[in-house]
């Protein structure tokens, strides 16, 4: 089964059955730009629980390579990837972008364990490869790899 694009909103996954919505989050608790603010506008609970996951308040490890699963609808579970190392700030020149690709690719194995578990299709936008600075044909290759390639439906948004 292909990876799938498709021209829409990731905060509105389509298709029937559970779904898994998975987005990349930085390690510093920090949420206020990018895919976060949809998402958070639609589903609230996703930054308050990230949040309260940063201060510790969660049970799993704050840390790159873990995922935050949280539950928005009775089909839909949004995945909170942590897969960046701190985040870019306006006018500063990093030496390497905030991108961990390893994270990421720790993050889609626990994302795979879970979408099995629920019998769930995963969706997301390019994830890793928008404020983080990732590239994405290296993100996709692990997506296929994690995802693709293990049996899973996977669906990439892409805004029109």
């Amino acid at each position: 089964m292909p990876l799938h694009y498709v021209s829409g909103d990731a905060v509105h996954p389509v298709g029937a059955g559970q779904k898994l919505l998975v987005h990349v989050c930085n390690d510093i608790g920090a949420w206020g730009r990018g895919f976060v603010l949809p998402l958070a506008q639609r589903f609230p609970e996703t930054a308050r629980r990230y949040k309260a996951w940063a201060s510790g308040e969660e049970a799993t490890p704050f840390a790159l390579g873990q995922v935050q699963f949280v539950e928005v609808l009775p089909d839909l579970t949004v995945a909170n990837l942590i897969g960046q190392h701190d985040i870019a700030r306006k006018g500063q020149h990093l030496a390497q972008p905030p991108v961990r690709y390893e994270a990421i690719r720790e993050g889609l194995t626990r994302v795979r364990k879970e979408a099995e578990r629920v019998g769930a299709s995963v969706h997301m936008p390019r994830i890793g490869a928008g404020l983080a600075g990732g590239d994405w044909a290296v993100i996709e290759a692990m997506i296929n790899e994690e995802l693709v390639d293990q049996g899973l439906d996977v669906t990439v948004y892409d805004l029109a």
